[in-house]
C-alpha cells in the first residue's frame, strides 16, 4: 500500500501563524521534502521536529521527484513544504502533486497562509474576482506578452516580484495598464510589514529614489469599464499600432484590440500588414 503526500503550508513570516495540524503532520511523516532545506531546518528546530529532509526544487525536481514517488509507493509518508506559504503556488511542488495523481498516490492538503491572498485581503481593492499571475518572466519577450494578455483584464491582478526587479516591473505595467491603483505589500506578517496603497505612477516615483527591500506582492486593479472603445477600424488600428510600439507582436496586438471591437483579429491583422506594403 502506498503512502500519502501531505502538502503542508508554512508561515509566510511569523512563526506563530503555524497551525497545530501542521506541526502534528510534520512530526508524523517519515520524511519532509523542502525547497531550501536550510530554511526548513530553522522551522523544524523551532518546533523541535526531527525528521529527515530532502531537497526538492526546480533544478532537481525531475530526479528528486522520481525518488520521492518511489518512496511513497513503498509505503512511506511525506510532507512537502516551501520556504514560506503554500507549496505548489509559483512553486515546483505542483509537479510532485501531479506525479502523485498519475501514480494513484493519495494527496492531503494542510493549508496555511498564502502571501497572495493575505495581500489581496488588505489591499483595499476589489477581492470579489481576481487572477493570480505569479512572477513575470525575466525574458523580455515573454514578459511583454504576459502583460499584453492582461491589458483588458477586469479582475484584480496579483503578482509576485523581487526587490531588484521592482522598478522595471512597475514601469512595464504603467506602459501597458496606464495609471491604475496598486497596493504594494511587503514583508507580510513580519516586523517591518508594509502596505503602500497608491497608483502605478506614484509607485514609480517612490521607487526611483528609494531602494526597495523584501519580497513584494503587487495587487493591481483591473481595467475599469470605458465608453471609448474604438468605433471605426481606423481607431482600432491606431490602438493596435500603439501596442506594437510597446513591443507587442502584431498578431497578439490585433487579438487584444479585437476583444474590444466588432472587428475580427484577421481583419485587423490584414490592415496592419497592408500598412507595411
Amino acid at each position: 500500500m502506498s503512502g500519502t503526500l501531505y502538502v503542508v503550508g508554512t508561515p509566510i513570516g511569523n512563526l506563530s501563524d503555524i497551525t497545530m495540524r501542521a506541526i502534528k503532520t510534520l512530526k508524523s511523516v517519515d520524511f519532509i521534502c523542502a525547497e531550501d532545506t536550510r530554511v526548513t531546518a530553522k522551522l523544524l528546530n523551532h518546533f523541535e521536529i526531527k525528521k529527515p529532509l530532502i531537497s526538492y526544487h526546480e533544478h532537481n525536481a525531475s530526479q528528486s521527484g522520481k525518488n520521492i514517488i518511489d518512496r511513497l509507493n513503498s509505503g512511506e509518508s511525506c510532507a512537502i513544504v516551501t520556504d514560506a506559504g503554500m507549496p505548489c503556488i509559483s512553486d515546483p511542488g505542483e509537479d510532485l502533486v501531479r506525479l502523485c495523481a498519475e501514480n494513484g498516490i493519495e494527496t492531503v492538503v494542510v493549508p496555511l497562509a498564502s502571501a497572495a491572498i493575505s495581500a489581496l485581503a488588505i489591499s483595499g481593492l476589489s477581492a470579489s474576482r481576481f487572477t493570480f499571475e505569479g512572477f513575470l518572466s525575466t525574458t523580455k519577450k515573454q514578459r511583454l506578452e504576459h502583460l499584453s494578455s492582461l491589458v483588458n483584464e477586469t479582475r484584480t491582478m496579483i503578482f509576485y516580484e523581487a526587490p531588484h526587479k521592482l522598478i522595471y516591473t512597475l514601469r512595464d505595467m504603467y506602459e501597458f495598464f496606464g495609471d491604475r491603483k496598486i497596493s504594494l505589500c511587503r514583508e507580510l506578517t513580519k516586523i517591518h510589514e508594509e502596505v503602500i496603497r497608491t497608483t502605478l505612477s506614484g509607485a514609480i516615483e517612490k521607487y526611483e529614489t528609494v531602494s526597495p527591500k523584501g519580497e513584494f506582492v503587487l495587487v493591481i486593479e483591473g481595467k475599469q469599464k470605458e465608453n471609448d472603445a474604438p468605433d471605426t477600424i481606423e481607431d482600432a488600428i491606431a490602438q493596435v499600432n500603439e501596442l506594437i510600439s510597446k513591443g507587442v507582436r502584431a498578431a497578439e496586438a490585433c487579438k487584444q484590440i479585437a476583444k474590444l471591437t466588432s472587428f475580427s483579429k484577421s481583419e485587423l491583422y490584414s490592415r496592419v500588414l497592408s500598412q507595411k506594403l
